[in-house]
């Protein structure tokens, strides 16, 4: 379910990426560039964009492309951009808005937000970390690589604030709105900053690069999850199983891409096809998966053999008394928070 959503968000990116490419940088910085495109385009090419795009993480199944080399280029890209945004003038006050806390704006909503933004950075609940943790070497460390997820994550994370909101800071103005635009933001917002630029069009295809590289390698992995799934409980080959897969993903991504063009008028509980895919997979099916996973740990597994596979090799285990109360307890406590206040949020029963 998530693959075909990003396979909508993927096509816009991929037909952006082209309009880049081909020098069109002004165009894409007009209001209603994306929103008349939709109408007038969508068939012919959302849709082809966003079957080319679920076609790349299938493609790469079949042949086991290897994803080391994705990430490296992604940061490299993603400094690029943050290292030209924080140069420009008024993006320091852009590294205010980000950094120093403002209370006046905070609320309980702020708070499940935040947590259910940590399940999408650290791909909680998604089976990405079961499938590299099942590839993982024997003589990796656990600990070592829990460590570097712990380092890594918060200081890309903290990079992606920059190279966005920096950028909106020095070529929009202080105007907070623009902030929680969602998908404008980064269709309608972003070019206009880069249009802005002496060299937009280049950061406009770097940046497109980086975000096409993240949904793919996220994409890729989710794919191999259900492709290994298929292969070990059904027993079909690997080719089998991706292309049964792939025909899967290809019909809930059709679904969700028409959704926002020839079918806007068809909903579901009041949501287009991509809104109401979001909203089960967000705030139904991976809080529900989180609460599975701890019982599955701290019962079915049992937490002896999890700290016998930390400590096999010499490592210690400090964190013991702290994971064992988070996984059987706090984890699933906080899931379930997430999982009320989301649906409660979504019909409207409280705000955020």
């Amino acid at each position: 379910m998530i693959v075909p959503h990003y396979s909508v968000i993927g096509g816009w990116v991929i037909k952006y990426l082209f309009e880049y490419l081909k020098g069109d940088a002004k165009l894409l910085a007009t209001d209603t560039y994306f929103q008349s495109s939709f109408q007038t385009e969508y068939l012919q090419k959302y849709v082809l964009y966003s079957l080319l795009y679920l076609h790349l993480p299938s493609f790469m199944q079949v042949f086991k492309t290897e994803l080391k080399e994705y990430p490296n280029l992604c940061v490299v890209l993603s400094v690029i951009i943050a290292g030209y945004s924080i140069s420009r003038p008024g993006a320091f006050e852009g590294v205010k808005c980000f950094l120093i806390p403002n209370f006046d704006n905070f609320s309980w909503m702020i708070v499940v937000s935040a947590m259910g933004q940590i399940f999408y950075s650290l791909s909680i609940a998604m089976g990405i970390l079961i499938t590299f943790g099942s590839y993982m070497k024997k003589e990796v460390s656990i600990k070592g690589s829990k460590e570097n997820v712990e380092i890594f994550d918060t200081a890309i994370l903290i990079k992606a604030g920059l190279m966005i909101i920096l950028a909106v800071f020095s070529f929009s103005g202080e105007d907070m709105e623009i902030l929680k635009a969602g998908p404008s933001l980064m269709f309608i917002t972003i070019p206009k900053v880069f249009a802005s630029m002496r060299l937009g069009t280049g950061i406009g295809i770097i940046f497109f690069l980086l975000v096409l590289f993240a949904a793919i390698t996220s994409s890729i992995v989710l794919t191999e999850s259900a492709v290994s799934t298929f292969q070990d409980e059904l027993h079909w080959y690997r080719k089998k199983s991706t292309i049964i897969l792939g025909i899967i993903m290809i019909g809930l991504g059709t679904l969700s891409c028409l959704g926002y063009g020839p079918w806007s008028n068809v909903t579901i509980i009041g949501m287009q096809f991509l809104d109401f895919f979001d909203f089960l997979k967000n705030s139904v099916m991976m809080p529900i998966a989180a609460i599975a996973i701890c019982i599955f740990v701290s019962i079915v597994v049992g937490l002896e053999k999890v700290e016998a596979e930390i400590i096999k090799d010499g490592n210690s285990f400090k964190r013991k008394k702290i994971f064992n109360f988070m996984i059987q307890y706090l984890c699933p406590i906080f899931a379930f928070i997430i999982f009320l206040s989301s649906i409660a949020n979504e019909f409207g029963f409280i705000s955020m």
